[in-house]
């Protein structure tokens, strides 16, 4: 690839979702974009960037960068935080939230929706624990095709076979050929819609719980900061945040504290108002 077009598509993709390309991932950008290059007709990467570069639509834009920030996933996806919500948070919640029996949580960057699919079983399993409590999943993603694959609920034989335990396989996925249904009451508990991570979510509402996890990674610093800048300001005091095994907000914002003996939750940091300071 071109370095130019390099430059070119690795600049669209940070404008519009924020993700970091650095040169080594050229074979990234290359692998991904060469279906849809064949998608839009075109025979080549060059030629598809040639044209992407004269016609600035933003069907092309939109593919482009919804095809680089398609991520991995997986049910229970590394199993401790899912451990810590049923030992931790939830029991915290029902202390917290009594008076109002209600409970949201937001999913972030959630691919193709194994993980608020997983949050919804285990909230399920708490059964007569949680009767009369109402637990509300909003899961959001920058690509409308992995929010259409979420809703959809349908696996492959080789996605339920990683992290899902076989019980609740049994329990709430039925097969259809080669595919694997989930259930319509854990399908029912998650709302989907796109949303991009760069943009305002107040328009999403206040969370007592947000996952954003994988995510960071892929941002510089300033975007980083800014991204748990607007988290923050969607959380009570008392709200909870999961990041990933390799993100933390240590030397990234203020915002944020980690909660004691639980890696990888953080708690809003208690402070004078006033604006994040941004850590370098």
């Amino acid at each position: 690839m071109r370095v130019e077009d390099f430059d070119f598509l690795s600049r669209t993709v940070r404008e519009r979702s924020g993700l970091q390309l650095t040169q080594d991932k050229s074979y990234l950008l290359e692998s991904r974009l060469m279906p849809v290059a064949r998608r839009f007709g075109a025979k080549t990467l060059d030629e598809f960037v040639n044209s992407v570069r004269q016609r600035q639509d933003q069907e092309r834009l939109k593919a482009i960068t919804e095809a680089m920030t398609t991520n991995e996933t997986l049910f229970f996806r590394d199993a401790k935080p899912f451990e810590q919500f049923k030992r931790v948070v939830l029991p915290a919640l029902l202390e917290t939230r009594a008076a109002q029996r209600a409970v949201r949580i937001w999913c972030a960057a959630s691919s193709s929706g194994q993980e608020p699919y997983s949050l919804a079983m285990l909230i399920k399993e708490e059964g007569v624990k949680l009767a009369g409590w109402r637990f509300e999943i909003l899961a959001t993603d920058l690509s409308q095709e992995m929010v259409d694959r979420a809703r959809a609920g349908a696996y492959s034989q080789f996605e339920v076979q990683r992290g899902l335990p076989i019980q609740l396989l049994m329990k709430y996925f039925r097969q259809i050929e080669d595919r694997w249904q989930l259930d319509d009451a854990i399908r029912n508990m998650v709302q989907y819609r796109t949303f991009n991570l760069l943009d305002d979510p107040r328009s999403l509402g206040t969370f007592d719980v947000v996952f954003c996890r994988n995510v960071l990674i892929y941002f510089d610093q300033p975007t980083k900061a800014q991204v748990l800048e607007r988290i923050a300001k969607q959380l009570p005091a008392d709200g909870m945040l999961y990041l990933g095994g390799a993100e933390t907000v240590l030397g990234v914002t203020d915002r944020f504290e980690p909660m004691p003996n639980e890696r990888g939750i953080y708690r809003p940091a208690l402070r004078v108002d006033g604006p994040a300071r941004v850590l370098t």
